[in-house]
């Protein structure tokens, strides 16, 4: 594993590096751009860079104003504001006429760590999977968040694009002939005997987890689903179909994000034992980053145990 770097900060450095290539690009931010890492683009290009301020509704909604002019805007808030707070502007204003917005989600899941319970979000792919046309995409490293940045850029229509708080290892970066495609997962890591498919920083640990595994002479297949919307059906059923089970992980909910996408998938094309592994249910708390994930059992171990059982289930 290479670097480590948060995603929110990789998030940054692509929009200032893609401004002159899109010009239509502007940022939003609500008044976190030291968090969000859009403060750079403000000083860069502060002609293109808006701070609404503590008001996340209207931040989309002047971002949807912005995108039936021909802009190519990007709105930054903290994902428990953006999925949360603007959901109804999101639904309404961004993806009712699907408009050309990048909802971006900074801050997601329980690494947010010492902010606590209100501000880690772990419901946001469930109220952004649910919109209808709405991309949902959360990549695993900083070499991921500078392509699906562009790939958003490129993208015409409403997205929803989660950064990370904490610095995570990079690891897409020596995967030969790695290309990134909205939609279309990778595979990291082969594997014969069980597939984990991972979103986010759980790609990581889920890497981890599959070297444990080797030692117990389990052949763990590991999948980058960096798109969580639209969903890559043909890669999911074929992980079925050669591996026989499945572990998803994800550093959400287990209800509604990727673990139900993948269930939902499995159930209807390749009927495999599905094992979801992420948040069961619950809040989270304040605390150290590392610490927060691991009592709630977001670590290489957690998955182990979670393969373990699809095992079994397989047998």
């Amino acid at each position: 594993m290479g670097e480590k770097l948060a995603t929110r900060a990789a998030f940054g450095e692509a929009i200032v590096a893609l401004a002159e290539q899109y010009p239509e690009l502007v940022v939003l931010d609500a008044d976190l751009s030291s968090a969000t890492m859009t403060k750079k683009f403000s000083q860069t290009y502060p002609e293109r860079f808006f701070n609404m301020g503590i008001a996340e509704g209207n931040m989309v909604g002047v971002a949807a104003g912005l995108a039936a002019c021909g802009k190519k805007p990007f709105a930054a808030t903290f994902a428990m504001f953006a999925a949360g707070r603007a959901f109804e502007q999101v639904r309404n204003s961004v993806a009712y006429p699907h408009l050309n917005v990048k909802v971006v989600g900074s801050h997601g899941g329980l690494s947010v760590g010492e902010d606590g319970a209100t501000h880690q979000c772990c419901e946001d792919f469930a109220t952004m999977r649910s919109i209808p046309g709405m991309v949902v995409c959360c990549p695993c490293d900083a070499n991921e968040m500078t392509a699906a940045v562009k790939a958003l850029l490129e993208y015409e229509g409403p997205a929803y694009l989660r950064l990370g708080r904490l610095a995570v290892e990079t690891v897409t970066d020596g995967i030969p002939g790695y290309q990134f495609e909205l939609g279309r997962g990778i595979t990291v890591h082969q594997g014969k005997d069980v597939t984990i498919i991972a979103v986010g920083m759980m790609v990581q640990k889920a890497l981890t987890a599959a070297e444990f595994l080797a030692e117990e002479g389990i052949d763990a297949r590991v999948i980058d689903m960096h798109t969580i919307k639209p969903l890559d059906v043909e890669l999911v059923e074929k992980a079925a179909r050669e591996t026989g089970c499945i572990v998803t992980t994800e550093e959400h909910n287990i209800i509604g994000g990727l673990g139900e996408a993948v269930a939902a998938c499995v159930a209807e094309r390749c009927p495999v034992p599905v094992v979801r592994h992420g948040v069961e249910d619950t809040f989270g708390r304040s605390g150290k980053a590392e610490l927060v994930l691991e009592k709630y059992g977001l670590t290489p171990e957690g998955i182990a145990a979670k393969v373990r059982r699809a095992m079994e289930l397989k047998k």
